[in-house]
């Protein structure tokens, strides 16, 4: 039973996250330019702006700009799907004189194929019947539709996509699988729930769900570290670290760095001014690399340490719990991270220092369970 009108509307509701207002802003800026792109291009091409044409674009702007992870807004969905909704919509509007008959038609077997060719994007629907009941302008196209303005406005709109998602920072097009350095599972998953089971529990569903395996792994994943979490102590990341950090000068010569790499044995070290300001990290392939090209005339200029180290860090702050360094060290293979007080180096971190806490925290699970 609904105990006030509100719980009944909730039940209208999809499960959604509202996004912070900012986001919500630049979800329309980017449909705003996409869109702006697009129907200047077919004004360009067929010399009129075809309200007709911007209404499939502008669902496939609200895929592509406001929901950019779905499956159904990836590249693929939206260059296929709406290739073959045109093909399909033209034929029948060539071959089926009954227009009520024709678009039905045409969206029914445009559904078909795109279900069959992986490639479903809901705003082909509207290309399909675009096709049959877009007017004498569409139908003198006849099968150029599909390459003018349909295909043109749809490789338009999805590099716009493209850009403008990466520039947020966003993903897109989504990969398609999160390990990337092989086909096996990550170690997290190896432990906890692996994409096979994921996989299997998908082929037992009767219903399309608009979210791809990848962002179901990551989804587990990231819940999986927040479970373990809790089930742990606490422990911030000044309290493991190693204080005394053997480091180079961004003045060292390149010469002087590989003297110190054979005397501490190690595959890379982080990289500091005077001031003890971490300025990047220095692999030891790095300096491999560098012996190779120095008979280049072009790389004579390259001496000292600045010169070949990689500026960008991946750094915790000191009083950061240890959980937030385990993804770095178990997906990503990290030997060692470095710990920054106010842009100072205070500490590293190093995979040895996460073993031992993770065995101290094994033998007290094993000696509660005695």
């Amino acid at each position: 039973m609904f105990h006030s009108k509100a719980d009944w509307l909730n039940t209208l509701k999809p499960n959604f996250k509202v996004l912070p207002l900012k986001d919500r802003l630049l979800c329309g800026l980017g449909a705003f330019i996409g869109l702006l792109l697009s129907s200047f291009i077919s004004w360009l091409v067929l010399g009129d702006l075809n309200a007709w044409y911007i209404a499939p674009m502008g669902a496939s702007s609200v895929l592509l700009f406001a929901v950019p992870a779905s499956p159904l807004a990836q590249p693929w969905n939206m260059v296929v799907g709406n290739t073959l909704a045109g093909i399909i919509g033209v034929s029948c509007a060539l071959f089926i004189p009954n227009l009520t008959q024709a678009f039905s038609v045409a969206v029914a077997v445009a559904i078909f194929l795109m279900m069959t060719t992986d490639s479903l994007h809901p705003p082909s629907g509207a290309v399909a019947i675009t096709a049959v009941l877009g007017g004498k302008a569409v139908h003198d196209l006849g099968y150029l539709f599909v390459f003018y303005p349909v295909l043109l406005n749809s490789i338009l709109l999805m590099f716009v996509a493209i850009f403008f998602n990466r520039a947020l920072g966003k993903q897109y097009p989504q990969k398609a699988q999160l390990n990337t350095r092989t086909a096996s599972p990550t170690p997290t998953q190896k432990v906890t729930i692996q994409p096979a089971d994921i996989q299997n529990v998908l082929e037992h569903q009767t219903e399309l769900l608009d979210i791809s395996e990848y962002d179901l792994q990551k989804i587990i994943l990231e819940a999986q570290e927040l479970a373990n979490a809790r089930a742990v102590n606490q422990f911030t990341c000044q309290d493991i670290m190693t204080k005394q950090v053997i480091s180079l000068r961004a003045e060292d010569d390149i010469q002087s760095a590989l003297d110190k790499f054979k005397q501490v044995n190690l595959m890379s070290l982080p990289v500091v001014t005077d001031l003890d300001r971490l300025v990047g990290t220095l692999a030891l392939y790095d300096v491999v690399e560098w012996f190779r090209r120095a008979a280049d005339p072009h790389a004579s200029w390259e001496n000292h340490v600045y010169q070949i180290m990689h500026p960008q860090v991946v750094t915790v702050q000191p009083q950061q719990p240890i959980q937030n360094l385990i993804p770095y060290f178990v997906e990503r293979s990290f030997n060692y991270i470095p710990v920054v007080e106010q842009q100072r180096l205070v500490g590293i971190i190093s995979r040895a220092d996460m073993i031992a806490v993770l065995n101290q925290q094994l033998n007290l699970a094993s000696q509660q369970l005695e």
